[in-house]
C-alpha cells in the first residue's frame, strides 16, 4: 500500500459493471463464463491472503439486457418489474463469479469457500432520483435507434458520456442494507461474501419493517461505500477498466492521479471532471466512504487488484488527516 502497511485484514471490493460484462460480447453464457474466470484469477492473490473479503458487482449491462429480452417477448410472457430483473441479474452475475472464484481456489489447493447473497437495499421512497432518473443501464444505441426504442417501449433514454445512448432509469441512495449481520457473520469464518451486486434489491420499507419493491437500480459504488463503513472495513477498493482516475479526461491535457486527499477530490468533483454516467458514480462513493470513517479508497483496473492494494498503481485516496 502507499504508506508501506501490510494486506489489510478486511477488505470490500466493488467490480464494475461493464468489467464483469464488456462492451462488444455477445453475452452468451461462455462469455460470461469466461470474463468470470478472468475476474476470479485476477481477484486470486487478494482471496488468498485477505481473511475478510467482501465482493460487490455492478448489474448495468445485464439488468438492461433483461429488460430488453422481456420487452421483445412482452406479447408472449408477462414481463417482471425492475426490482425482480435486479435480482435475477444479482444471482445470475453472482452464480458465475461464486463458482469461478471457488474454482480458482480449489486449482491452487485453497479450500476456501464462496457464497452470494440476494441482498436487498433499502431506500427512501422520497428520494429525488425517483423523479430524475439518472443510471444507464443494457446495451449503448445511437441517436436514432434510441429515439426508435423510446417510442417503442416508453423508456427514457439519454446520451452516455459520449459513448451512445442508453436506457436511464432511477438510482435512489443506499439508506440500509438488509441483513448485514448475515455478510458480516460470514467474512468472519473466513468465507469470500459476495453481496450487494448491482447496488442490491431496492425496497422500501414500511409500517412493522414491510418491505416492498420498486422500480430503481441502486449504485453499487455507493452501496459498498455503505456496507464498508458499517462494518468498520478500512480499505475499499473499486475495480474498472481504467488504471486510475484521470481529470480533464479524453483531453490534451488528462492527467491521472495517484495519491489525492478527500479535500482536494472534492475539489476536482465540483470542477465538474468526472461525469455522471462513467466516474462519476465511484467518486461520490469514494467521497463517502472516508466521511463514513473509512481509508484508503483504490480505484484501479480490475487486472491490476493485488499491485493496486500493495500500493504500485491505482488511484489512492484518503483523508485530509491520513
Amino acid at each position: 500500500m502507499p504508506d508501506g502497511k501490510a494486506i489489510p485484514n478486511k477488505l470490500v471490493i466493488a467490480i464494475g459493471g461493464n468489467a464483469t460484462h464488456p462492451e462488444g460480447i455477445k453475452g452468451t453464457s461462455e462469455e460470461q463464463e469466461e470474463i468470470a474466470a478472468k475476474t476470479a484469477q485476477a481477484l486470486l492473490p487478494l482471496a488468498h491472503n485477505v481473511k475478510q473479503l467482501i465482493i460487490t458487482h455492478g448489474n448495468g449491462p445485464v439488468v438492461g439486457k433483461i429488460l430488453m429480452r422481456q420487452a421483445l417477448t412482452r406479447d408472449r410472457i408477462t414481463p417482471m418489474p425492475l426490482d425482480i430483473c435486479v435480482a435475477h441479474s444479482q444471482g445470475g452475475i453472482a452464480y458465475l463469479l461464486m463458482q469461478a472464484m471457488e474454482n480458482a481456489l480449489r486449482e491452487d489447493d485453497n479450500p476456501r469457500h464462496v457464497a452470494c447473497l440476494l441482498t436487498q437495499v433499502e431506500v427512501d421512497k422520497d428520494d429525488p432520483a425517483f423523479e430524475n432518473p439518472t443510471k444507464p443501464i443494457g446495451p449503448f444505441f445511437n441517436e436514432e435507434d434510441a429515439k426508435a426504442v423510446q417510442e417503442e417501449l416508453g423508456w427514457l433514454m439519454a446520451e452516455d458520456s459520449g459513448r451512445g445512448w442508453r436506457h436511464v432509469v432511477p438510482s435512489p441512495i443506499p439508506q440500509h442494507v438488509c441483513d448485514i449481520s448475515l455478510v458480516e457473520v460470514l467474512a468472519q469464518r473466513g468465507t469470500i461474501v459476495i453481496a450487494g451486486g448491482g447496488g442490491g434489491i431496492p425496497v422500501i420499507r414500511g409500517a412493522k419493517g414491510v418491505r416492498h419493491g420498486v422500480s430503481a437500480v441502486v449504485d453499487k459504488d455507493l452501496t459498498s461505500a455503505l456496507m464498508g463503513n458499517v462494518l468498520g472495513i478500512d480499505t475499499f477498493m473499486i475495480l474498472t477498466a481504467t488504471p486510475k482516475v484521470a481529470i480533464n479526461f479524453g483531453k490534451p491535457d488528462q492527467q491521472f492521479l495517484d495519491r489525492v486527499t478527500l479535500s482536494e477530490i472534492r475539489a476536482l468533483n465540483a470542477e465538474g471532471h468526472f461525469p455522471p454516467g462513467s466516474m462519476g458514480p465511484k467518486i461520490d462513493a469514494s467521497i463517502r466512504f472516508p466521511e463514513g470513517g473509512g481509508q484508503p479508497v483504490i480505484i484501479a483496473d480490475l487486472e491490476q487488484a493485488m499491485d493496486a492494494l500493495n500500493g504500485k498503481t491505482g488511484t489512492h485516496i484518503v483523508r485530509d488527516d491520513g
